[in-house]
């Protein structure tokens, strides 16, 4: 069975892809954010707590690496579509929220456009890894 020294292999995904045309804030803003959609759904996804050698306490994290890529808008549409089309589940991040400054604004902000109109800064996706990869196939990664 698995030794210690063996790598850690994952059949899941996650997955940020962003629009190419963001400034670095909006970037990490958009991030943060998105991924905190996968770790509040799919608890399955956190580890356990950390502890350095002092037994100082910290917060828990993803167990597996959040892969981040970028495209065009047209390129976060299609993403998008694919998604919707695998049924996998993702969560979205539109134009129109970094106008609004709390949860409850930018969900209205998202119901009040449909589904092939919203404006797509950011999409995080989750589930497993050959469905994501198929959506996210011809992004680039993140430089």
């Amino acid at each position: 069975m698995g030794g210690v020294d063996e790598p850690i292999r994952f059949d899941t995904k996650i997955a940020v892809l962003l629009r190419d045309d963001l400034a670095v804030w909006q970037r990490l803003n958009v991030t943060a954010f998105l991924v905190s959609g996968i770790a509040a759904t799919h608890p399955e996804v956190v580890g356990e707590p950390y502890e350095d050698a002092d037994e100082t306490k910290y917060l828990p994290m993803f167990r597996q690496p959040v892969l981040v890529f970028e495209g065009s808008k047209e390129f976060m549409a299609t993403a998008h579509e694919r998604a919707l089309r695998r049924e996998l589940e993702h969560a979205v991040f539109t134009q129109d929220l970094f106008a609004t400054g709390n949860d409850r604004d930018n969900r209205a902000a998202v119901k009040a456009v449909s589904t092939t109109d919203l404006d797509l800064v950011g999409i995080a996706l989750y589930g497993p890894k050959n469905a994501v990869d198929k959506v996210l196939k011809g992004a680039a990664m993140h430089h």
